[in-house]
C-alpha cells in the first residue's frame, strides 16, 4: 500500500490513490504527495574525483532591517513554542464566562456582574492581537497559506469575532446600563454576546480539528 501525505496539514492516507479531499483540512487531491521510504544503498558510492577548482564564492545575504528581525524572532518563537494553541484559550475560555456574567447581571439587575463581564471582554480585546498574530504565523509557516474551506471558515470566524467584540465594548462604553436596566436593546446586546461565543467556538473547533485531526492511519 502507498502512503500519501497532505502537504497542507500533514494528514497521512494509506491507499493506492490519494483521497479526493483531505478529511482534516479539506485540501484537494493535488495537495497530496506520495511518501517513499528511504532504502539503504547496497553499494558504497564512489568518492568524487578531486578537483583543483575552488567552490564558487557565496554572496553574503543582505542584513535584515530591525522590524524584519523582530518579526523573524517573534514568528520563530511562535512556531517553536506553539504559542497559538496556548493563546486561543483566552477568548475560548473568557468569552463564554463573560456571557454567563451578563446573563446573571441581567437576571438580578446586578451592575457588579455586568461590570465583571465588560472587563472580561476588555481582557479578551487586549489579548486578541497576539492571538491573531500567532494564528497568522502558524497559517503562513505550517499550513503554507492554504485557503481551503476550513481556513476560510476560521478566518471568517476571526473577523466576526473582532467586529462583535469591538461593537459590544463600544456599546457598553456609550450605554453602561444596557444590561442592568430594562432597556429595549438589552436582548440585542445579549444576542450579540451569544453570537460572539459562537464565532469564537467555531474558530476554536476548526483549529482543534487541524491539530487533533492530524492523525496517522
Amino acid at each position: 500500500m502507498k502512503k500519501w501525505e497532505c502537504s497542507v496539514c500533514g494528514y497521512i492516507h494509506v491507499g493506492d490513490e490519494p483521497p479526493e479531499e483531505c478529511p482534516v483540512c479539506s485540501a484537494n487531491k493535488s495537495m497530496f504527495v506520495e511518501l517513499i521510504e528511504e532504502q539503504k544503498p547496497t553499494e558504497t558510492a564512489a568518492a568524487p574525483e578531486a578537483t583543483s577548482q575552488s567552490p564558487p564564492a557565496v554572496q553574503p545575504a543582505a542584513p535584515l532591517t530591525l522590524p524584519a528581525r523582530i518579526y523573524a524572532l517573534a514568528s520563530g518563537l511562535t512556531a517553536l513554542h506553539h504559542l497559538h494553541p496556548i493563546m486561543v484559550h483566552t477568548p475560548n475560555g473568557v468569552v463564554p464566562m463573560a456571557l454567563v456574567f451578563l446573563l446573571i447581571g441581567a437576571w438580578f439587575g446586578s451592575s457588579l456582574w455586568a461590570t465583571a463581564a465588560w472587563y472580561s471582554l476588555i481582557f479578551v480585546l487586549i489579548s486578541l492581537p497576539l492571538v491573531l498574530f500567532t494564528g497568522y504565523v502558524m497559517w503562513q509557516q505550517r499550513y503554507r497559506r492554504a485557503f481551503t474551506p476550513i481556513f476560510k471558515i476560521k478566518i471568517s470566524a476571526s473577523i466576526v469575532t473582532v467586529v462583535l467584540l469591538l461593537g459590544l465594548i463600544i456599546w457598553w462604553a456609550i450605554q453602561p446600563e444596557i444590561i442592568t436596566a430594562p432597556l429595549p436593546g438589552r436582548w440585542i446586546y445579549l444576542t450579540g454576546c451569544f453570537l460572539l461565543v459562537v464565532a469564537v467556538g467555531i474558530a476554536g473547533h476548526f483549529g482543534g480539528k487541524l491539530v487533533f485531526g492530524n492523525r496517522r492511519d
